[in-house]
């Protein structure tokens, strides 16, 4: 499957949880520790995905500790 990569602007508000985003990904820097996403909003793609399975959140940033 080809991946695509997909920029997202950095205009986002990071200081508080995307309301009705729950998120798992606990090593992603924009995860608040309560299953919420502050990244201010979030890319999702590629745009030829034909189910969920083959989605990913293209905003994830590895989280450095």
């Amino acid at each position: 499957m080809e991946e695509k990569k997909y920029q997202t602007e950095n205009k986002c508000d990071m200081s508080k949880p995307i309301k009705g985003i729950m998120c798992d990904v606990k090593n992603c820097t924009y995860h608040n520790g309560k299953s919420e996403c502050c990244a201010g909003c979030i890319s999702v793609g590629p745009s030829s995905a034909s189910s969920s399975s083959g989605t990913a959140c293209v905003t994830f940033k590895p989280r450095t500790y």
